[in-house]
């Protein structure tokens, strides 16, 4: 009779954990395409779970209103909205160390994780710009936006404050490290709506990530403000004649997370495990530029599969990028989310 009720219980918790399908809310895309290929894939092959995904806007509006009815399982985020959600009890919290192992917590870099979030990947939002638009001088800096007289055309710009206002004060003169400061005050501001003036008439505004790289391409825009593993997708995969400018790139950092409404946090946190192994991480480096956040995975990165392109030097955490870098401040996003949109919108309708 105790065999059997051991054998019932090895049934009850063996069976239906290796049964456990995921649904992973991502950014779609080439980056999901990338994600897919690199660790969604590769973890239903190993495992056996179907890891299906859904697309999100990467608010946690969004993370609150859809996980639950969703499935969600597993969330991408940004770091600071992982950090507004954290603190409002929609993400669990996450032992890194219990899931990746204790010596792993110090490869990571430049984020350590954090109590809901795990950091996965870094990215860049960049200055890119149509060379047929420039036959002669082509710009080079983060000022050249802002300057329609040697460099006129429509500048495609993400509809929010969000980097546009670092970059203003960068093109003002304010050292990076002086940047998230300056902007919390009414003076940093109103500096940085100043410079933006400059440019007011020139702006297309765009919402959807994969839309100013297909302006560029099809020559709506001449420069545009977005990130970097779409300008490259559009470069290297559609021959579109595309350029980065890698002065004055915000480095920001994506985290894997899970919303506390997971019916299966066990299986999520295996699945963290895989996705941020350093192999994991160097796959997906491999199939779009966005840099691994552990040390130990950069040896590992080579080759695009498909063009052949050497990946690690389009990272955007690469070594030899010259020119400026702002490490996206998320405790600041987190703590400003509501003014900086206060004041975007009365600067969008006029009022500076």
């Amino acid at each position: 009779m105790r065999c059997c009720s051991l054998l019932l219980v090895w049934l009850f918790w063996a069976v239906p954990l290796a049964a456990q399908d995921l649904t992973v809310a991502t950014w779609g895309g080439a980056y999901e395409a990338a994600q897919r290929r690199a660790i969604l894939d590769p973890y239903a092959e190993a495992t056996g779970r179907e890891v299906a995904t859904v697309q999100y806007d990467g608010s946690v509006a969004a993370l609150r209103e859809r996980a639950g009815a969703g499935g969600w399982d597993v969330i991408d985020m940004l770091a600071d909205q992982a950090r507004v959600a954290c603190d409002a009890g929609l993400l669990l919290r996450l032992d890194a160390g219990a899931i990746l192992g204790p010596e792993a917590e110090a490869d990571f870099s430049p984020r350590a994780p954090t109590a809901c979030g795990i950091a996965q990947n870094v990215y860049a939002r960049v200055l890119a710009y149509d060379e047929r638009a420039f036959p002669g001088v082509k710009p080079t800096r983060i000022e050249d936006f802002f300057d329609p007289v040697r460099f006129p055309g429509a500048r495609a710009v993400q509809r929010g404050p969000d980097g546009i206002l670092e970059w203003a004060l960068m093109a003002e003169g304010v050292p990076p490290a002086q940047v998230y400061g300056l902007l919390s005050t009414d003076r940093g501001l109103r500096l940085a709506f100043r410079r933006l003036d400059t440019i007011r008439d020139d702006i297309i505004w765009w919402d959807d990530p994969a839309t100013p790289a297909r302006m560029l391409a099809e020559g709506r825009a001449v420069m545009a403000a977005g990130f970097n593993g779409r300008f490259f997708d559009v470069a290297a995969k559609g021959g579109a004649p595309v350029d980065i400018v890698w002065d004055g790139r915000i480095i920001g950092t994506e985290v894997w997370a899970i919303p506390a409404e997971t019916d299966a946090p066990e299986a999520a946190r295996d699945f963290l495990a895989y996705a941020l192994r350093p192999s994991s991480m160097a796959r997906l480096s491999e199939l779009i530029p966005y840099g691994p956040t552990r040390r130990s995975a950069f040896a590992r990165i080579g080759l695009n599969p498909e063009s052949g392109v050497p990946m690690r030097a389009h990272l955007p955490n690469a070594p030899q990028h010259g020119g400026r870098a702002l490490i996206r401040d998320a405790a600041w996003y987190a703590n400003t989310r509501d003014l900086r949109q206060r004041r975007f919108q009365a600067w969008l309708e006029g009022g500076g």
